[in-house]
């Protein structure tokens, strides 16, 4: 006697669906609980660093 197992399209969707909700619910569970414990994240590096000044060097005509 084989038994068969029929599963519906749409209980397949629900069960995707479900499962990304539980993903980005507890990633952004995650985060939150990781903010109260390091903090705040840095800013980018690009951010951070200011421009670089440009420096300029006289020509070496001036000397003459």
């Amino acid at each position: 006697m084989a038994m068969e197992i029929v599963i519906s399209l749409p209980l397949i969707l629900l069960s995707v669906i479900i499962g990304f909700g539980c993903y980005f619910y507890g990633r952004a569970k995650g985060r939150q609980q990781a903010a109260q414990i390091f903090g705040s994240p840095a800013p980018p590096y690009a951010a951070r660093t200011p421009s670089p000044e440009v420096i300029f060097k006289p020509n070496s005509s001036d000397n003459v």
